[in-house]
C-alpha cells in the first residue's frame, strides 16, 4: 500500500486504516495508555503504521483536549545578553527532563510588549510561564500570567504574587569578602554597583558582614560606586587608590568595574595581585577569564538559576503549593590569578 501524499497531513485515521484497527486503538495507543486491552501485536501493528506513514500527532488539537500543552513559555528582555543562553540552556536541560520544551518571547523590557508575550503564550496552551530579566530587580508581571503556573527568574514580583529564583547576592559578597581575607588583607575596598538596587545591596551587606566576622573595622572612605562599567570602576579605583592609607584589595561589583580598576592599578605602577589584589562579580568571560592576570570572581549563577525555575513551575503545575516562596541560589567563587 502507498503512504498517503505527502503533501498532505497524514491522520490518526490513516494510521488506523494502514493497522486495520480502530481509530480508537490508535488513539490509546498513541497516549501511552496502559488501562487498555490493546493487544501487543495490535499495538506494534499501529506503531509500524505510524512509521511507515510518518505520522506527528496534532499537538495544537492535543493541546485542546487536553487544556494544555507540552510547552512552557519564557518571557524574556534577556535574549540577546551576555547570560541568556546560560538561563535558557538550564531551563530547557531540565525541561527536556519531563519532556518538555520552551518556547521563547521576547519582552525588550516594554510592558506592552510583555503583556502581549503572555497572552500569545497563552493562546498556545502552555503549562505554564518563566518571567526572566536581565538584572536582578522587583518587576511588575502582567495579570494574564496568574492564568498559569508562573515563576520569575532573575527576578521578583513587585507585588508579591509569583515565586521566584534569584542569585543570593549577600552570599557572594560574602565569598569574595571572604577570599581576600583569607589572603591576609585587611583593608579591602568595596567598588559597587548603583546604590539601592537588589545586588548592589546584597553584595554590600555580604563585603560588611564578612569584615564584621573576621572582626575587621569596616571603613566608610572604602566605599565607593562605580556605577557598574569599566570607566566608573577605573573612576572609584582611583578614588580608593589614592587614599593616604589605600587599600591592599578590591572588591569590585562586577567584572566591568575590575577591568577598569585593573588599568587604575597599573597607572599607579602597581601590579595584580602582588600590589593590590582585586575580585570580581558575574564571571562574563570575555572579561574575566582574558584579563591578564585572569581576574578571580564570583559567578551569577544562571544555568542553575534556569534549572531551578523549571523544577518549581514542575511543581506547581503537579498541585504541589510553593506560594510566593522566593528560592536563592549560591553564587561560587572563581578562582583565577588576581588574588
Amino acid at each position: 500500500m502507498r503512504a498517503p501524499d505527502s503533501s498532505r497531513n497524514v491522520t490518526m485515521s490513516d494510521v488506523a486504516r494502514r493497522a486495520g484497527v480502530s481509530r480508537t486503538a490508535v488513539s490509546f495507543v498513541l497516549a501511552g495508555r496502559a488501562d487498555t486491552s490493546v493487544a501487543p501485536e495490535t499495538r506494534e501493528r499501529i506503531l509500524e503504521a505510524v512509521r511507515e506513514l510518518g505520522y506527528r500527532p496534532n499537538a495544537g488539537a492535543r493541546a485542546l483536549a487536553a487544556k494544555r500543552s507540552d510547552w512552557i513559555g519564557l518571557i524574556t528582555e534577556i535574549v540577546t545578553a551576555p547570560f541568556a543562553v546560560d538561563v535558557i540552556k538550564g531551563a530547557q536541560d531540565r525541561a527536556w527532563e519531563d519532556h518538555k520544551f520552551l518556547l521563547i518571547a521576547s519582552s525588550e523590557d516594554r510592558p506592552d510588549m510583555a503583556e502581549a508575550a503572555v497572552e500569545k503564550l497563552l493562546e498556545q496552551r502552555v503549562q505554564g510561564l518563566l518571567y526572566a530579566a536581565t538584572w536582578h530587580r522587583a518587576v511588575h508581571v502582567p495579570d494574564a500570567a496568574l492564568e498559569v503556573p508562573t515563576v520569575l527568574v532573575n527576578c521578583f514580583d513587585a507585588d508579591g504574587r509569583f515565586p521566584s529564583v534569584v542569585p543570593d547576592e549577600v552570599g557572594g559578597g560574602r565569598h569574595a569578602t571572604r577570599r581576600l581575607i583569607e589572603a591576609g588583607h585587611h583593608r579591602i575596598g568595596f567598588i559597587n554597583l548603583d546604590p539601592g538596587i537588589p545586588a548592589a545591596v546584597g553584595r554590600l551587606e555580604g563585603y560588611r558582614a564578612e569584615l564584621t566576622e573576621a572582626g575587621l573595622s569596616g571603613d566608610d572612605a572604602l566605599v565607593v560606586s562605580g556605577h557598574a562599567t569599566a570607566d566608573g570602576g577605573y573612576a572609584a579605583a582611583c578614588e580608593l587608590l589614592d587614599l593616604d592609607d589605600r587599600p591592599t584589595a578590591l572588591f569590585c561589583g562586577n567584572d566591568r568595574m575590575a577591568m577598569g580598576a585593573y588599568d587604575a592599578i597599573r597607572e599607579r605602577g602597581l601590579r595584580v595581585p602582588d600590589d593590590v589584589a582585586v575580585v570580581g562579580f558575574d564571571n562574563q568571560e570575555l572579561i574575566a577569564a582574558y584579563l591578564r592576570p585572569a581576574l578571580t570572581t564570583v559567578a551569577l549563577p544562571f544555568e542553575e538559576i534556569g534549572r531551578t525555575a523549571v523544577s518549581m513551575l514542575a511543581e506547581l503545575t503537579d498541585g504541589q503549593p510553593i506560594g510566593t516562596q522566593q528560592v536563592t541560589i549560591d553564587c561560587p567563587l572563581l578562582e583565577r590569578s588576581s588574588v
